[in-house]
């Protein structure tokens, strides 16, 4: 019987979500494709100790190595600027330290999903000859990957768009990909998030969201405009657990029938696929992560981007989606209550128009994104099976 030695994946990325939980989700397929051959996928993931991957990788057991890093402060402030010559100062011994580590483990492939972290990584990947497929989730190109473009096996990309940022060299070597999302958004069932939240399924639904946290700014915008909307809709508002109370307040000050139809909570998480597959409209920033969600799903979205972010990242996704009729972006200096409220009464009076959004969003979007980022990063691996070549399992 051959026998198959398990499968060694490094992997680099985080600092935030939109870095992580695509890296996250990547290694969860791969791991489930490989155990239907019966190959075991164990996973190094390098990053900054304090970083968000830090915690991801104890709470899913996977092996976690710190590297010493720097980020980039778009501050001409003096103390960022310090803290930036300071951080960048780290970064050689995070290259040698990094390709020391890939040279002893010798993975047979190294996964970046960007952040300031990758860049040591995807450097010391190239000097220890590991393969390094490397994936961006904006529609630009972050300042990481514009580098590691240069030394990259492989390029994914979410958007077709992104070719331009590119370094000319690293073109040829770009593969649309999309960007991985939770596969459990795309079986949301709407009538659980209706009876979990006491909806009405004859009233359409905004789903109002400013990520884990909340976004004060969503918040007042949205306060602003309940007494407006809800006459025609019913709201569920993500308003983030600072803000709760203010928002039960805002509710308690309503007429009695417009109340019952807001439901301020501080954060969804299990629920979030019901809730997706429940609602008619999403109101939220423009993160890389929401926008592959709201188009893996086919959302009609009114975005309102936060700004400033860096290299702008969220208004270019934002007007992005806009551009191609799959949503609506508000803007800075018309980011107003006057202009939301405007906004949502339109689509709200006109299903027809929400379809339409919805239909220009999935086709946008790669639901399954997680599967070809992982047929690319089998396809660069580096054979370790004894008597046989890694095949590719569907």
């Amino acid at each position: 019987m051959t026998s198959l030695r398990p499968m060694h994946l490094a992997v680099t990325g985080g600092g935030t979500g939109g870095h992580t939980y695509p890296a996250l989700t990547t290694i969860h397929t791969l791991r489930d494709r490989l155990a239907r051959e019966g190959i075991t996928l164990n996973v190094t993931w390098y990053g900054d100790p304090q970083g968000l991957e830090a915690r991801i990788c104890q709470q899913h057991g996977i092996t976690f190595r710190p590297i010493a890093t720097g980020k980039v402060r778009r501050s001409l402030k003096p103390a960022a600027v310090l803290q930036t010559l300071l951080g960048m100062a780290r970064v050689p011994y995070g290259v040698l330290q990094a390709a020391a580590s890939l040279a002893r483990q010798r993975p047979d492939v190294v996964l970046s999903t960007g952040g300031y972290v990758a860049v040591p990584v995807g450097l010391g990947a190239a000097l220890s000859r590991r393969p390094l497929v490397m994936h961006e989730q904006i529609t630009a190109v972050g300042l990481a990957n514009r580098v590691l473009a240069r030394v990259a096996t492989a390029v994914a990309l979410s958007h077709n768009s992104s070719r331009d940022y590119l370094p000319r060299r690293a073109r040829a070597r770009t593969h649309t990909t999309g960007n991985p999302v939770r596969p459990a958004l795309l079986h949301g069932d709407a009538a659980k998030a209706r009876a979990a939240y006491d909806l009405d399924p004859t009233v359409p639904l905004i789903y109002v969201t400013g990520g884990a946290q909340g976004s004060a700014q969503i918040n007042s915008l949205i306060a602003e405009n309940l007494s407006r909307l809800l006459p025609a809709c019913q709201v569920l508002h993500q308003c983030g657990p600072d803000h709760i109370q203010r928002m039960r307040g805002h509710a308690a000050s309503l007429d009695p029938h417009l109340a019952s139809r807001y439901r301020p909570v501080s954060y969804i998480d299990g629920e979030l696929a019901d809730v997706f597959a429940a609602a008619d409209l999403v109101v939220s920033r423009a993160g890389a992560g929401t926008l592959a969600e709201l188009t893996a799903i086919g959302k009609p979205s009114v975005l309102i981007p936060l700004e400033p972010t860096a290299a702008d990242e969220q208004r270019r996704n934002a007007e992005y989606l806009a551009e191609r009729g799959a949503a609506l972006a508000i803007t800075r200096p018309d980011v107003t209550a006057q202009r939301l409220g405007e906004s949502l009464e339109v689509l709200i009076a006109n299903p027809h128009r929400r379809n339409d959004m919805a239909a220009k969003a999935l086709a946008l979007g790669h639901p399954d994104a997680a599967d070809q980022l992982a047929d690319l990063v089998l396809a660069h691996a580096r054979p370790r099976r004894k008597g046989g070549t890694r095949g590719r399992a569907r």
